[in-house]
């Protein structure tokens, strides 16, 4: 393995560099382009900078010359093709800030040096009798990136009469060429000169030129989990291919598998990338898909035989935990590419069938996801979308498999709206607090179900029953006035309820629903997020927790200390705001959180819950206690959950001491 320390203007003399299909995307977002930025500035002109590592494969004959366009600059000019093996996040972030300092018009040369010399060594090159380019950095051609990053940030025209594809990793090369146009265009033409050397001349790379006895695909996983971790579907990527490339396979078939796992993971990260607003976690959907996959599988008599399922599924239910060492350590392992490895029935057969079978279902999951994650890019009814995004609001938008089964096996939307109005009801019960019984239930019901109704085990309508009589049996055992009280005799107070913003929102959405107007107040993006950073809040202490002012002091200095700390965290006391607003505003009095006329803000200018607060003349414990009843009963008719008279109700809300 050769090693040598090597500007960028050296790695870039008589090379080709080419992202293989293995490798993910460009990952690097605003905080890893802002530290490259900042390293560029502190650096001195005499200085070098260490870049990291350039780990490169040589690619073998037999796949540059299928290169049409490439071929013959590799040929005549003795061009050396490489594979980028580690190092491609570095290396793309330096072409794409060579490219924005290209597309500048001034200076006129950069050190001497005429614009299309430069763009010649770093961008492309062609035949002086032919106008069609050989990219001096690129993908792998059936990568999407492949034709974003020609068409969009080299600014080429494409030889695709198709629109491009969009993933997440396009998105991020988009993001980077923005932010550097941003940053270049401050610079005067001296500076513009200084930042081209700082790039070309004194960034430094570790270059290694990986030897042909190492295996690609483990130095891969090996050397790519530095600096921004890989995830968990980016590393089966690679060991997906690694596998497919170790099984045998007709030679006019060979290379199939390969096209159909790439194809998927295209898939995957167009769909995961296409909500700008709210991106997917894609190691969330590589769970959700694995434990729908692996569990229908198991009625499949060409991987398990009758007495093989119940192994198989004892293993998935011990192992769906830790789901990223059960597919690489397990289940897509190399050891099992040895026949004499021992292996139970526990597991599927290791076959380019079952490579294939899984690349296809994740193909057909991942749309799915996407569209239960965002249901207004659904076709469904209005209702199903409604319901479905109340449960992406309460559970996080990470669908569960038990949706992902559910859509996959019931064509009938009627009894699909049913299930999710009971499944939202469960799971909004065991939200309800951290330490309460039914929080404790999650993990034994949904695994089981799971399996059962992926199974066949269980029809829709059988589903929905009993997840309903799991909630009544469960109100049985524990009631929930009893539950509500002892978290919040232990928690103190339902501002630690983690579905409090739910809960609130809910309520927003039924004021709005019966007031004139029905214009939406209070939008669930902002709501949902508050910035700490900036001590903005979206939900508020009407009786404030820093209550230092005279009129909070008058009106609760009768309460002890423990009282008067329950009633600023009852449900009564909070109250979500139509804007984000500073906390230290919270602390004022009851008066100025109206508002006024002249300062248009305030409870009175606010969303349906401020303006019903607003109607009240003063804040003490008697209003805290009248509006969480008020919000109880709303939660017992919205949810079809009793907690009793107004008696029970103070219990609940653990403020019997107000009489």
């Amino acid at each position: 393995m050769k090693t040598e320390l090597i500007t960028v203007s050296r790695i870039f003399t008589e090379s080709l560099y080419r992202i293989p299909d293995y490798q993910r995307g460009y990952a690097w977002g605003i905080d890893q382009l802002a530290d490259f930025w900042l390293d560029l500035e502190q650096l001195t002109d005499e200085a070098k900078h260490y870049t990291g590592v350039l780990t490169l494969e040589e690619v073998p004959d037999q796949i540059w010359a299928g290169w049409d366009k490439d071929s013959w600059i590799i040929k005549s000019r003795r061009f050396k093709p490489y594979f980028v093996v580690d190092g491609q996040q570095r290396l793309t972030t330096v072409v794409i800030l060579l490219t924005v300092l290209l597309e500048l018009e001034h200076p006129a040369h950069l050190n001497f040096t005429s614009r299309d010399d430069v763009r010649r060594k770093y961008i492309y090159d062609s035949k002086p009798e032919d106008a069609a380019r050989s990219y001096i950095f690129g993908y792998a051609k059936d990568n999407p990136s492949y034709e974003f990053l020609k068409t969009q940030i080299f600014r080429e025209p494409s030889e695709v009469h198709l629109p491009f594809e969009q993933t997440i990793y396009t998105k991020n090369l988009q993001q980077a060429k923005d932010f550097f146009q941003e940053k270049v265009l401050k610079l005067n033409d001296s500076e513009v000169e200084r930042l081209y050397t700082k790039v070309t001349q004194q960034l430094v790379f570790n270059a290694y030129e990986i030897s042909t006895e190492i295996d690609v695909f483990v130095a891969f996983e090996t050397m790519n989990n530095r600096g921004k971790p890989l995830s968990t579907l980016e590393l089966l990527k690679n060991r997906l291919i690694y596998l497919s490339s170790k099984l045998s396979a007709p030679p006019d078939r060979e290379n199939i598998l390969r096209r159909n796992l790439n194809d998927a993971w295209k898939s995957a990260y167009h769909f995961i990338g296409k909500n700008d607003d709210r991106p997917l976690n894609d190691d969330a959907f590589l769970r959700t898909h694995l434990s729908y996959y692996y569990l229908t599988s198991l009625t499949n008599p060409s991987v398990f035989n009758e007495e093989d399922r119940d192994i198989a599924k004892r293993k998935y239910e011990a192992s769906i935990e830790y789901y990223s060492r059960f597919l690489l350590n397990d289940l897509f392992t190399p050891k099992r590419l040895d026949v004499r490895s021992s292996y139970r029935a526990e597991l599927p057969a290791l076959t380019r069938e079952f490579l294939h079978d899984f690349a296809r279902e994740l193909k057909t999951n991942v749309e799915l996801y996407y569209k239960l994650s965002t249901p207004a890019d659904s076709k469904w009814g209005a209702n199903e979308r409604i319901w479905l995004e109340r449960i992406n609001r309460l559970l996080g938008y990470s669908p569960s498999a038990l949706l992902l089964a559910l859509y996959r096996r019931e064509p009938k939307s009627e009894k699909r709206v049913a299930f999710l109005e009971e499944f939202e009801r469960f799971n909004f019960l065991v939200s309800l607090g951290g330490r309460t019984p039914y929080q404790f239930t999650r993990r034994f019901w949904a695994p089981d179900y799971l399996v059962k109704y992926s199974l066949g085990d269980l029809k829709t309508d059988e589903l929905t029953t009993q997840i309903g009589n799991l909630t009544t049996e469960l109100l049985r055992e524990s009631p929930l006035a009893e539950a509500l009280h002892d978290w919040v005799k232990v928690g103190g107070g339902f501002y630690g309820w983690r579905s409090i913003k739910y809960f609130l929102f809910e309520y927003e959405t039924s004021l709005q629903a019966s007031s004139k107007s029905g214009r939406e107040k209070v939008d669930w993006d902002v709501f949902s997020e508050e910035d700490y950073k900036t001590d903005y809040e979206t939900v508020e202490h009407i009786y404030p927790q820093k209550a230092r002012d005279k009129y909070w002091t008058d009106r609760f200095s009768q309460f002890n200390p423990t009282q008067r700390r329950l009633l600023r965290n009852s449900l009564g006391n909070l109250l979500p705001l139509a804007k984000p607003r500073n906390s230290s505003l919270s602390n004022r009095p009851f008066p100025d959180k109206l508002g006024s006329e002249t300062a248009k803000e305030g409870y009175r200018y606010g969303c349906y819950s401020e303006n019903e607060v607003a109607l009240r003349p003063e804040w003490t414990a008697s209003e805290i206690v009248d509006r969480g009843i008020r919000l109880l009963e709303f939660l017992e008719k919205r949810w079809k959950l009793q907690i009793g008279d107004r008696k029970s109700k103070l219990h609940a809300l653990g403020l019997d001491f107000t009489g």
